[in-house]
Order: structure tokens, then sequence, then C-alpha cells
């Protein structure tokens, strides 16, 4: 039977060096508050975290020990919440977490039989249960265990309810986005100092992880970093490939402080290069657009139909393949996030974050890019990059 560690608790957050949670005690209840305050608009009684993220911004932990099964987090109205981890990440829970109530396991196999059982403890059994259906870290399989056990639960899907809340930043979120701004805006500088003749992809990205390092800071993992012909590829990871005269190079990278990234994209060319430098006005017209749409009051569609319009009156919709942006913050972002897309009806508030990358490709050829974090204000929004958003000449 699982049951809460009957250890004397002497590890506690932040008990050992370099532990403990990034915001008070009182920022992370006002998020699960937040979180309860929704259970009605979204048909539940209570509710059970397992994206990773979500987990990540309810509890202060970040998680990297949930690879062996789920780690749910049940939130009821009633009581403080419930953490359901192996045991082997139990002292892991306690010192990077803020959460007190912790239920252990032991094997994969034992992990179903402990989340019902602290479902049923807490009279949660036949309930109304939210649970993020589409996240990454809940399989089908999990959900079915758990119903095997408990037959009478009724489940529903609220992969957007912890989005809903953490897209609202509080002053001190938004803190730490102007301070992972100012790592990301280091990293694309020393991008800039990379582009000569002769330097690679990799050697670049190894400048900009030690510049990184030296500062002191930490990069988000997986850095999209190309030069010439590969700036063709969505997302391309650092390889040898050198860079040549007359080529474009382009950058997304993030700085990460408490986990929160503030991403950015830009662009450089070496010499001359007139396709790219001609996409890439366009690039830099729709992200204006697309910044200038956003205000307290507006839907996410209509800034998507704001960079579309550009993109499309300048002949160059078949260079636009993805939406136009999408909320930011912890983790970068994840599933269940507010989208710029077309069609998106939800509004934007004050305080909310978002990336708005210009990314637009000659497919096959090459591709260039740039963007903008942004922060809503009372009437509009505040970009946090201090780097010009304009294409980087190199002679």
């Amino acid at each position: 039977m699982t049951t809460p560690s009957d250890q004397n608790h002497a590890i506690q957050t932040g008990s050992l060096p370099e532990t403990g949670v990034p915001f008070s005690g009182s920022e992370y209840q006002r998020r699960v508050d937040a979180v309860i305050a929704k259970f009605e608009s979204f048909g539940i009684d209570a509710f059970v975290a397992t994206s990773i993220a979500s987990l990540h911004y309810l509890t202060g932990y970040h998680g990297y020990g949930s690879y062996f099964a789920p780690f749910p987090l049940i939130v009821t109205a009633a009581g403080n919440p419930t953490y359901v981890v192996r045991g082997y990440e139990e002292d892991a829970i306690r010192t990077e977490s803020w959460i007190d109530d912790v239920v252990t396991y032991t094997q994969l196999g034992d992990f179903a039989a402990a989340w019902a059982d602290a479902l049923r403890a807490r009279n949660l059994g036949s309930v109304k249960l939210g649970l993020e259906l589409g996240s990454w870290n809940l399989s089908p399989a999990d959900v079915t265990a758990v119903q095997s056990h408990l037959p009478d639960l009724q489940i529903v899907d609220v992969t957007r309810l912890v989005p809903s809340v953490a897209a609202i930043k509080s002053q001190d979120e938004i803190h730490v986005m102007r301070a992972s701004m100012a790592l990301t805006d280091m990293a694309v500088r020393m991008f800039y100092e990379c582009i000569r003749p002769g330097m690679t992809e990799l050697e670049t990205a190894g400048a900009i992880a030690d510049a990184m390092t030296d500062a002191g800071g930490t990069l988000y993992p997986g850095t999209s970093l190309m030069f010439g012909a590969r700036t063709a590829l969505p997302h391309g990871r650092p390889s040898r490939n050198a860079l040549e005269r007359n080529q474009c190079a382009v950058i997304e990278v993030a700085g990460v402080v408490s986990g929160y990234a503030a991403g950015l994209v830009r662009s450089a060319v070496l010499g001359r290069h007139a396709g790219a430098e001609g996409l890439h006005n366009v690039a830099l017209e729709a992200l204006a657009a697309g910044v200038a749409a956003i205000r307290p009051g507006a839907e996410l569609g209509d800034v998507d139909a704001a960079v579309r319009g550009v993109v499309s009156d300048a002949g160059k919709s078949a260079a636009f393949l993805h939406r136009a942006g999408y909320q930011n913050g912890l983790r970068w972002s994840y599933r269940g996030n507010l989208s710029v897309e077309p069609g998106a009806r939800d509004m934007i508030e004050r305080g909310m974050t978002f990336h708005l990358p210009m990314i637009l490709f000659e497919r096959g050829q090459f591709g260039v890019g740039t963007s903008q974090t942004v922060v809503v204000t009372e009437s509009g929004s505040e970009p946090l990059s201090a780097t010009s958003p304009a294409l980087r000449h190199v002679d």
C-alpha cells in the first residue's frame, strides 16, 4: 500500500545547496488558487496535473525525474495539493518544490494503484476529474490504468487549464523574463561576432555557449543555428557546415532564468544576398504589424491576420509555413499554450507574453527570420529585446 513517506522530513525545500524554488510560496499558492478558480468553467470537481510544464509551474520542481512514469499533482478546492511521485525522487521533490504532501510509489507497475489510492483517499474516486489529455507526459495507457482502479471516475480533458492561468504573468515572472532576454541578447551579439568566412555552425554555437557560461547564464537546449542553404531547414541544429561569403545565417535562441525562456530569432548576411535581404524585409514588416496588433481586448486571430496580410500582400504566402506566434515563458512553450493562429478567439490580456517569430523560406534554397518576445501592457505591447530586429549585414 502506498502512503505518505514516514521519514521525519528533515529534507525540506532549499535545505540542500543550490536547491529551493525561484518564487515565494505565496506566488505558487496564487497559481494553484487561480487554477481552482477555473474548475467551474472547465466543468470539473478536481484536477490532476501531469504535464511537466504544468507541474513545473505549479510546484517549482523541474520534473526531470518523471521520465519513469507521470508524477500526478492532485489539486482540489479543499486542502493543499498532493504530489504522487516515485520514491526515488522524493528528496528532489522536497528540496526543489514547495509541496509538503508527498505520496510515493516504487516501481512503474505501482504507479496506477498509487495514483488511484491517492484519489480515493481524498474522496475523488467518482468525481469529474480534469486531466491534461493533450500533454506529452500522460499516455492513454496511464488513463486506462487509473480508470481500471476507479471505474466511476469521469475524465474531462483540461489540457488548456494551466496554460490559461500561466498566460498572465505576475510582476515577478515578467522580471525574470526580462533577465532571460538579457541573456538572449548576449547570445545574439555573440552570433553576430561569429559571422565571418569559414566559421562553422558548431563553432558559433560553442562560442555562444562559452559566453553564456562566462556570464553565469543558461541557454535553452536546442538552439536553432544554420548557415547558407541549411537556413532552409526549420529548427536546424548546428553542424560542421561553414559560412561562406554571400550567404545568410539564422539563429533562434533563448536565455533561461528560473526556467523561463525569452526566445528570439535573428538573421545576418555575410556580404550580399539579394533574395535573403528582400525576404527579410517582408518578415520585418510582418513582425511590426503583429506587434502593433497586440493590445488588451484584441483576439489572437486578429494578430495572426495582421501578420498574414503583410506576407500575402508581398506575394510570399507560400513562404510562411507556421502560425504567427504563441504564449511563451516557462519552458519556452508547450502544448495547450495560447496560439497566435488563424481564427484564434483567445482574448489578449495585460501581463501576457508572446513570442512572434517571422520565419520565411524559399524552400530548398534559404530561409530568414526575425522575431520579438513582447509583454502586453495597458495599451499595447513592449518588446523585451534590446537588439534590433533588422537584418545584420557583415562585409
